[in-house]
């Protein structure tokens, strides 16, 4: 005679097993308040979960999400973060959730360049500044970015000349206003990035902005503005009056 106690245990494996995983009707509901309600119906956990379960889609999503959030701070610079670092998260997989991450960024960062491009930069300012943010503010590294203008203040292009250290990004005068005069531009704006996250211009940052003011004005050309781009913020050296 069996033991019934034995096959009524096997049964309830065999019926847990067969049951499909808690979070996939979480999941799914996830994806039908994102459809109905947008991006704004779910907080930044829930958002990134709906990412990493696209290309994670056997595993709960959910705790990975928080400790990407809880390591990096934000949304955003979770999918700013560099590879390496991304890496360095146990539970990533192989690399196609970490591509997945960074053609988000690049896909969001692409977006807001079109919205300048070609555009008077000096009446697109907000928008001009979200893009700056998008593309710099959670660099790791320093890059020193100029956006060259046209005679009615349209971006006619934008390039980050160098990239640098975490503290230092090399710049060359006469490198700037040759390109300035290379892509026959009027005038320019100066961007660059503090990793530290605290955009207060340096006394480096205020001789060099100098000299290539004085460069430029030798060749018609004008310096609208230097942007120093933060995670906190951003300073302007035309509104500290530094130019």
């Amino acid at each position: 005679m069996g033991d019934g106690f034995g096959e009524a245990e096997t049964r309830g494996e065999a019926e847990e097993a067969s049951q499909p995983p808690h979070y996939l009707g979480h999941r799914e509901r996830l994806r039908a308040r994102f459809m109905e309600a947008g991006a704004d119906a779910l907080p930044d956990y829930e958002l990134l979960e709906l990412l990493l379960a696209r290309t994670i889609p056997r595993r709960d999503t959910k705790p990975l999400a928080k400790e990407l959030l809880a390591r990096f701070g934000s949304f955003a610079d979770v999918l700013a973060a560099s590879p390496e670092r991304l890496k360095a998260v146990k539970g990533l997989g192989g690399g196609q959730a970490i591509i997945d991450l960074k053609l988000v960024h690049a896909a969001g960062v692409r977006m807001l360049r079109r919205q300048v491009l070609n555009r008077p930069a000096l009446t697109s300012w907000s928008a001009l500044l979200d893009y700056c943010t998008a593309a710099m503010a959670c660099s790791e590294t320093e890059q020193f970015r100029i956006l060259f203008l046209d005679r009615k203040n349209n971006l006619i292009a934008d390039e980050v000349q160098q990239q640098g250290t975490v503290d230092h990004a090399p710049v060359y005068v006469r490198e700037v206003v040759k390109r300035a005069l290379e892509l026959s531009a009027s005038a320019i704006i100066l961007v660059h990035n503090h990793p530290s996250g605290d955009p207060t211009p340096s006394r480096a940052d205020i001789e060099i902005t100098r000299k290539i003011v004085e460069a430029a004005d030798k060749l018609s050309i004008a310096v609208h503005d230097h942007l120093i781009i933060g995670r906190g913020g951003h300073a302007s050296f035309r509104g500290l009056k530094l130019l």
